[in-house]
């Protein structure tokens, strides 16, 4: 079996869906951190194209956007743990579920991560640690990264309508253990799409107060555990 590239960064939400996926159905890949200001060891990409993670290359083939990428592995790798129900109603629910994490969930958690100056700096301190910096580069994110990212947060909490960033997280962790209910997995007693994608998400803010809030409701944290406990059997590197 050929080897899955991965294109990402650490504080990526939609890299990490695809490490979760990825993880789930045992697929062997490679993690390649990305430079976040160059971008210089992401691959060729299609004139016009975002130079933006996560990218994936699998045999001569390059995908990008997180979407795309879970459709490709699916496609390739779908007889292998398969994250898409038969069932239309289920698999639509996990299509929805999958569009919240990238257009609601992804987007309320750097303001979780970067929101207060101390969760700024902590930000600031795992891009440098994990991105294909150089020394200097290392030393200026170090430095000034945290300003950047704060103002981010910042930026998006007034986009979206303003308030308190965790009220904000909890809000949308409300939809998440409305649509788990008192099943196991999102749709139902079987792993899916919408797990790996809502889980990878979350994992990003694994070292981050905003986390262990999260872990704090015992159904998603109940839910939370099992979706770690299929990843770290079927894991493959």
């Amino acid at each position: 079996m050929h080897t899955l590239t991965l294109y990402q960064f650490e504080l990526c939400p939609f890299c990490h869906k695809v490490k979760a996926a990825a993880d789930i159905k045992g697929l062997v890949y490679e993690k390649v951190d990305v430079n976040p200001y160059t971008k210089a060891e992401l691959p060729e990409l299609p004139e016009g194209t975002p130079r933006k993670v996560p990218v994936v290359q699998y045999d001569g083939h390059t995908v990008q956007d997180s979407t795309a990428i879970l459709d490709f592995i699916e496609e390739r790798f779908g007889d292998t743990t398969p994250l898409l129900p038969k069932d239309d109603r289920l698999r639509s629910k996990v299509r929805e579920i999958e569009a919240w994490v990238d257009d609601d969930l992804a987007q309320v958690l750097p303001t979780v991560i970067y929101g207060t100056w101390g969760e700024a700096v902590k930000a600031a301190q795992v891009t440098a640690r994990t991105s294909n910096f150089g020394p200097m580069q290392n030393l200026m994110v170090r430095a000034g990264g945290s300003l950047i990212m704060h103002q981010v947060a910042k930026r998006i909490v007034k986009r979206r309508g303003g308030g308190d960033p965790h009220a904000m997280l909890a809000a949308e962790l409300d939809k998440l253990e409305a649509w788990i209910g008192e099943d196991d997995f999102v749709a139902g007693s079987e792993v899916s799409l919408g797990d790996a994608a809502a889980h990878g998400a979350l994992t990003c803010i694994k070292d981050f107060p905003a986390h262990a809030e999260a872990m704090q409701r015992p159904r998603l944290a109940a839910w939370y555990s099992r979706v770690q406990a299929l990843r770290d059997a079927n894991r493959a590197n």
